[in-house]
Order: structure tokens, then sequence, then C-alpha cells
């Protein structure tokens, strides 16, 4: 089985470049897609032709903010079943420091899980801390916290793939100028540690599970100055698998090559 993830960073955008075609030529049994930005009747009536065209049931969770967020998935396979959102008796609401309830609650979009016979499928667009970390608190002490109990939760009656824009590089690796980000959002000690927080609970990270010391591998370049061109990048968006998965993994890769998103592509290869 093979499974994408992508923040396409505007859908509507990202299939007048060519989203289709690439659809077409990687032929994954998955697609998790992240920051869409829009919802499907927003799409052209062309685009939606040529989308239900394809072999692939759609699955969509837009924010109810317009042209903010939002996430789909697009499978071969149709799901046992399908949610949105994090359920709330998925999580310990006294062990999340509760800011306000309603953060949790999905009118931006943010997570859908499908349900198959032998595993869960979860794409999710984490909340970005923002540049000013403004929204740090809420990542560290609210979103993380409920989020890693959720997997758990589902993890408790069959594996897990999830697959998300992460908004945190883990490791030094990661990025290609550590030393100069270390108080910015997405490689603050806080988001690390909550990395390390997902990898502790026993879900692996499947590229460096495959390429453990490979370097200059990035998913998202700045569009300011060059940053792609010269691959000055944060490796930031992930495919985390149950342990119980691992002896299956037979590849993760990044698409690097594939352009029009300020993100790349990432994927597995899993033998189900």
């Amino acid at each position: 089985m093979k499974a994408i993830s992508w923040n396409v960073n505007g859908i509507r955008a990202c299939i007048k470049k060519w989203f289709l075609e690439y659809l077409a030529e990687e032929s994954p049994d998955l697609i998790g897609i992240q920051e869409t930005k829009g919802r499907p009747d927003q799409l052209t009536k062309k685009d939606q032709e040529t989308l239900e065209s394809t072999e692939y049931f759609q699955y969509w969770n837009p924010a109810q903010r317009p042209g903010y967020s939002g996430t789909a998935v697009l499978s071969k396979q149709e799901a046992l079943s399908v949610s949105y959102g994090i359920p709330s008796d998925s999580f310990d609401h006294e062990s999340v420091d509760f800011v306000d309830e309603t953060l949790l609650e999905n009118h931006e979009g943010r997570v859908i899980t499908l349900e198959f016979e032998e595993y869960f499928f979860v794409t999710v667009y984490t909340p970005n801390s923002k540049d000013d970390l403004a929204r740090l608190s809420y990542r560290h002490t609210v979103w993380d916290k409920a989020f890693l109990q959720y997997l758990k939760w589902l993890e408790a009656k069959k594996p897990v793939i999830a697959c998300w824009d992460l908004n945190v590089a883990h490791k030094e690796i990661d990025l290609a100028r550590p030393k100069q980000n270390t108080r910015s959002a997405g490689f603050t000690d806080e988001e690390r540690e909550w990395m390390d927080n997902y990898v502790d609970a026993g879900f692996v990270d499947t590229f460096r599970q495959v390429s453990p010391n490979l370097e200059d591998q990035y998913t998202w370049w700045s569009y300011r100055a060059g940053a792609r061109a010269r691959n000055v990048g944060w490796r930031i968006d992930y495919f985390l698998i149950s342990g119980s998965l691992e002896n299956k993994l037979r590849d993760g890769f990044i698409r690097s090559q594939v352009l029009w998103s300020d993100h790349c592509p990432v994927g597995i290869d899993i033998k189900l």
C-alpha cells in the first residue's frame, strides 16, 4: 500500500498546477491532504468532474472560516467509517490545560480519520505556533496532549497510520539552519518535546526509520529569498505509524521534486 501526505497550501490553486496529473502519476492508494483552504463545491465544475472521474473516494473536512486550514483524504478503497475532528471521549479532559474548550472543536477542519479493516488512517493539519509564538501554549498544553491521547485511543482498537503537517522539525538534521531557529515557531523546545512524546509513545517516524542519517531532506521551504532553489528548508511533514506496523514498512520517502506548493509530498510504502 502506498500512501502520500501533502500540504497543498490551497487545493483550488494546486489543482490548476497539475495536482491531478501528479495524482495519476503517483497513483497512491491513499493521499492525505492538508491546508485545503476550501470546500469541494468551490472547485470549478470541470475540476469537480475530473476529480469525480478518478478511482478515488473523497472525504473532506473544510474549516468554517473561508480560505483557512482544512483537510481531505482521497482513497481508492471506501472506508468502513469516517470521523472528523478529535472525539471528546478520546482524551482525559483533566490532563489537558483548557484555556477554551472550543479550541479542540472541529471548526478548523484539522483532522480526518478513516477506518479500514486492518488499520486507521489519520490525516492532520497541526496548528502552527505562529511567528510570534502566540499559539505555542495552546499547541503545547492543549492540542498535542489531546491528539496523542486520541492516537493511543485509536491504537487500542487497531494500528494507526497518521500523516500530517506537524509544523515542527524534530532534530537539528531536519532543518537547514538549526542554530538560527532555536526559538522560531516549528523548532522550539516545547514543539520538539511533543515530537519526542509521539516517538516515546511507540509511534515510528517512517522517514527516519528508513533514512536515519540522510541530510538535506526537507518538506517545506519559505517563499522568501529563493529558499527552495537553495534547499534552505525544514522537514515538518511526517508519516507516523504504530510500532506494530514497523516490520511491514518498506519505504519512507520525500518527493522534493514535486512543486506547486511550499510543501512537497511525503509518503510510505507499507505491506499490509
